[in-house]
């Protein structure tokens, strides 16, 4: 079954002739790839969900302030913010992805989904999803399988790494899977959970990776933020069945395209965009001198 996610037709081709469900074809995948048992990987989906479940309650209750100070509890701020700018529900949403991903800067526990510079996306938007929708466990599992058969395909004809496409191949990728798995999880069809991951790739296509001190904090966290909310954009126009116009597997291949022709600057080597500005080059060497004197002495 290696050939299964080369691309997305081909995944919806195997699913149609062998009559199979897009979770389920994961599952099937890994169980014969990692030579395991089915119930040993709803197991470690279980333990996945759990430690996302624990990273956003930890981001909304203990302390969250990284040793650079670029990090300083901004997820309990906006959870806590009296003012609304849509809804609560929206509020929420947006606390969780910054609460999971400021867990991540602050050296805690994190799931890397598809990497630990996106690990507050898919917390939010799965434990959002779930409290709003009232679905089980199970069915917030099933997404994460389909989150994960959108990544094998990333990864495949793309990326999902910054420093070789840029963040939309980390965050990009991320919003992708999760506004794939709002759709399965909502039972929406196969055509609107491709859709999904095609819109949410135009929406973040270009975006690149330019991390001030080389520290996964800014812009990163307020990016897991961003790009949780155009997952939920993305699933909720794709479960209207407006077209994405432009394929998935074609939207996939501009985006490894576009990865490919960046400049190198703007793929996680903090030389370019934010990174290179006059206050993140104040806030680079402030770090760097921070690091030198926490170096012990030489005997």
């Amino acid at each position: 079954m290696s050939f299964l996610f080369e691309d997305f037709k081909g995944w919806k081709e195997y699913c149609d002739q062998h009559n199979k469900s897009l979770h389920q074809s994961v599952i099937d995948y890994e169980v014969e790839q990692k030579e395991i048992s089915e119930a040993l990987i709803w197991q470690g989906l279980e333990n996945a969900y759990r430690v996302m479940k624990e990273a956003v309650q930890t981001g909304l209750t203990e302390d969250m302030k990284s040793k650079s100070g670029m990090i300083d509890n901004g997820a309990k701020k906006v959870f806590n913010h009296k003012q609304t700018v849509l809804s609560k529900e929206f509020q929420v949403l947006i606390s969780r992805a910054l609460a999971a991903k400021e867990v991540n800067s602050c050296m805690g526990r994190v799931v890397a989904a598809p990497t630990a510079g996106a690990s507050g996306i898919l917390p939010g938007v799965l434990v959002t999803l779930q409290e709003i929708q009232g679905l089980s466990d199970r069915q917030i599992m099933e997404g994460l399988l389909v989150g994960a058969g959108v990544a094998l395909i990333l990864e495949k004809r793309a990326s999902i790494a910054g420093a070789v496409g840029g963040c939309q191949a980390e965050t990009g990728s991320a919003a992708a899977m999760g506004a794939g798995a709002i759709v399965y999880c909502l039972g929406g069809n196969t055509n609107q959970v491709f859709n999904a991951v095609a819109i949410t790739i135009q929406c973040m296509l270009g975006l690149v990776c330019d991390p001030v001190a080389g520290l996964v904090e800014v812009p990163c966290v307020v990016r897991n933020a961003s790009a949780a909310a155009i997952a939920n954009s993305s699933a909720q126009i794709a479960l209207a069945d407006v077209s994405a116009v432009i394929p998935v597997d074609e939207c996939v291949e501009a985006m490894g395209e576009v990865g490919q022709s960046m400049e190198t600057r703007y793929k996680e080597t903090a030389m370019g965009g934010l990174a290179a500005t006059t206050t993140g080059q104040a806030i680079s060497k402030k770090v760097l001198i921070q690091d030198i004197e926490m170096l012990p002495d030489e005997e």
